[in-house]
């Protein structure tokens, strides 16, 4: 479990104040565009094109693109999928999408980054998230990519729950717990609203 404060991952010894936004993260594995120069961001529940995503990060300057594309598959741990679902704290999904962009770029010379994530019912075969990088050079694009979906599962807000034909549950092991459900976002917001009255 993390908790981000403002949209922002903190630890546990920070001092909340009134009116601060406090919600409960669980382990993670989005709608709204956000831009930065030759950045694009965007979570979305509408089917993803990946040639406009390829097409953000087309540039003159780049020698090189790498682009992934993550598709729900037919089966996971023995057990036949028939679609996925997704949820996502999309706020703080796009800022955390945002500062990987930024640490992206900070390790390797790029030119643009592009980064998109489905939410609600994403069928099978359907893409669920893209995520395209140009470079000067393809080695640049390569490692950038690679690190861009590693840290986006990692770090950004986004829950999937799988479906079967017997039932369905949300993967990761703190859904075990129903509290810690994207489901629990729903209270997030009004319980910090309270918040500050506990933390004295």
């Amino acid at each position: 479990m993390r908790f981000a404060l403002n949209c922002v991952y903190v630890d546990t010894a920070e001092v909340l104040h009134d009116n601060d936004e406090l919600a409960l993260i669980p382990p993670v594995s989005g709608g709204s565009m956000a831009t930065g120069a030759h950045d694009s961001y965007l979570i979305t529940g509408a089917t993803i094109d990946v040639a406009a995503v390829l097409a953000a990060v087309t540039d003159a300057r780049a020698g090189g693109i790498a682009l992934f594309v993550g598709t729900t598959r037919d089966e996971n741990d023995g057990r036949r999928v028939v679609r996925l679902e997704y949820e996502a704290y999309e706020d703080m999904a796009i800022r955390e999408m945002r500062a990987i962009g930024a640490e992206m770029r900070q390790r390797w010379p790029l030119v643009a980054v592009a980064m998109v994530h489905r939410v609600g019912i994403v069928p099978l075969a359907e893409v669920s998230v893209a995520i395209a990088v140009s470079s000067p050079h393809r080695d640049e694009a390569f490692a950038a990519c690679r690190h861009g979906i590693d840290r986006l599962k990692a770090l950004v807000p986004i829950w999937k729950k799988e479906y079967y034909a017997d039932g369905s549950r949300w993967i990761g092991a703190c859904h075990a717990d129903p509290s810690h459900t994207p489901g629990a976002q729903a209270s997030a917001r009004q319980a910090a609203a309270h918040a500050h009255e506990g933390a004295g």
